[in-house]
């Protein structure tokens, strides 16, 4: 599943990255549980209706958020939102002369918009974890859940009829107001569409300041009392996200090399296995030396440097790790005079000096307590952490790394 995601991540920030695809460096959410976040907002709505002016169906509204950035290009999100709709209508009674007055209407409603979400700022200027404002464009269907009139039970009147030079007298038949009235009042699902221009202030990788403006066009909340079918509503919002666990995205040139890692441990695992049967082969000459005593001096391999790299931002040791730590451990149990340093280090290209420090000393904890967890005496471990370092190795993430020396 994770590599799936990690498959259709790359593949849609392709699609959506045409014009810089040889240019910029791809990056993508390593996990399903990274970069959701929650946003809440609140502002105002306005409608086209053209039985109202614009400016007199300004009316109150409130937006919660559910999303995820799949990669720092593109995302989705669900989002429900309302509050109440209104108009001054005197519909259906505009084209009567004795309807002077509008009556002003309103509707309360609960909407659900689902967006897919294009980070502008990123697409065209590459993903930069430190910058600090951010242009989206969002879009996609959209459901307004409203109990409102659908119909009109029409009442006419007829006049006192006019008299005609030949005698004959006519008669005119229109609407009535006291007798006409709104019917079927039920609960209903209006289904729309909705596009939008997003502005973004990351005050840090938690916490970011919005400001939304939406148009959308569905069929009139205002129901029976609207004379058009169709409405345009404007939903202007600002508000605050929340990103859980902070913004987490891992450049895909960071990948390390999982041939190399597999060449190192079998070439590891080979010199451990040679190490143990030379050492069979000394025990199994001293007990059969008889009288004559001859010091035997067999060079016994001891650990030499020993490398164990971390992904970005993180101090878990994976199994790959594990395993080098298991057999440098066999080596360091068999010699328990020598004293070994376990220096850790990070990438000085991403995040601060104090940040990197704190990592380095963490994956170099992590890497000390595997090995007191084999059996290694503490007394034979010197931990250190020395921070970011710049190209140790020549890659920037090569430096993620703790190395035991």
């Amino acid at each position: 599943m994770k590599s799936k995601l990690v498959i259709l991540s790359l593949l849609l920030s392709g699609v959506a990255t045409f014009a810089d695809a040889q240019t910029k460096e791809k990056y993508y959410s390593e996990s399903w549980k990274d970069n959701w976040f929650l946003s809440v907002g609140v502002g105002a709505q306005a409608g086209t209706n053209p039985d109202s002016d614009f400016g007199k169906t300004v009316a109150p509204l409130i937006n919660v958020s559910l999303g995820k950035y799949i990669s720092p290009v593109w995302g989705i999100r669900g989002q429900v939102y309302g509050w109440q709709s209104k108009q001054k209508t005197a519909y259906p009674f505009l084209d009567q002369e004795t309807v002077v007055s509008r009556t002003k209407r309103k509707e309360n409603y609960i909407g659900l918009n689902a967006d897919a979400i294009l980070n502008l700022s990123n697409l065209f200027g590459g993903y930069k974890e430190d910058r600090k404002f951010e242009f989206t464009l969002f879009g996609g269907p959209s459901v307004n859940v409203v109990k409102n009139y659908g119909t009109w039970q029409l009442g006419y009147k007829t006049d006192d009829g006019v008299t005609n030079a030949d005698g004959s007298v006519t008669y005119t038949t229109t609407v009535d107001p006291s007798t006409t009235k709104p019917v079927n009042h039920s609960l209903r699902w209006l289904v729309g569409a909705s596009v939008g221009l997003g502005a973004k202030y990351n005050i840090n990788e938690f916490w970011a300041l919005d400001l939304e403006l939406r148009g959308q066009v569905t069929p009139s909340i205002l129901g029976a009392y609207s004379s058009a079918d169709t409405d345009g509503y404007l939903y202007l919002s600002i508000g605050g996200t929340y990103t859980f666990g902070g913004k987490k995205f891992v450049s895909c040139s960071a990948k390390v090399d999982q041939a190399a890692i597999n060449n190192e441990v079998n070439k590891y695992r080979s010199e451990l296995a040679q190490a143990q049967t030379d050492l069979a082969n000394t025990k199994n000459a001293l007990s059969n030396a008889k009288q004559e005593v001859k010091e035997v001096v067999k060079e016994v391999q001891v650990a030499g440097p020993r490398a164990i790299f971390f992904k970005i931002g993180s101090s878990k040791i994976d199994d790959y790790g594990k395993v080098n730590i298991q057999l440098a451990a066999k080596v360091l149990k068999a010699n328990p005079d020598k004293k070994y340093k376990i220096a850790g280090y990070a990438d000085k290209a991403t995040g601060s000096s104090s940040t990197n420090q704190k990592l380095s000393e963490k994956r170099a904890q992590a890497v000390y307590d595997a090995f007191i967890a084999e059996g290694v005496d503490a007394s034979q471990l010197e931990l250190v952490g020395f921070g970011g370092t710049e190209n140790m190795f020549g890659k920037d993430y090569l430096n993620r790394v703790v190395i035991l020396e």
